[in-house]
């Protein structure tokens, strides 16, 4: 029981930056359930956010890091496509530090 309580608490502490980092280590592919749930929560809130305001919406950089990780689910979205060109209408800071995340 114990052991369980301590595994909802780490998951529950798990943020999508660092879930995503443990994503991209996997070099199997094999992704914890834990860890996927938690993108898959992080994608499907900012999937919503965007679709609230389809026009208008502007990622921030961490949201634009989980959303490109998951960018080929969305390729033929046209939705999807001005988000990210008003993602980086909008960036100021280092192109190094989303690209390739």
């Amino acid at each position: 029981m114990g052991g369980n309580t301590m595994n909802t608490t780490a998951t529950t502490q798990l943020t999508p930056a660092k879930a995503l980092e443990i994503a991209k280590n996997c070099e199997d592919g094999s992704v914890p359930p834990s860890v996927t749930a938690v993108l898959e929560r992080a994608i499907s809130e900012l999937w919503q956010r965007i679709q609230a305001q389809p026009n208008t919406y502007v990622m921030n950089k961490e949201e634009f890091i989980v959303f490109n990780y998951y960018r080929s689910r969305f390729a033929n979205v046209a939705t999807a496509q001005q988000a990210v060109a008003r993602f980086w209408n909008n960036f100021r800071g280092d192109s190094a530090e989303v690209n390739g995340s």
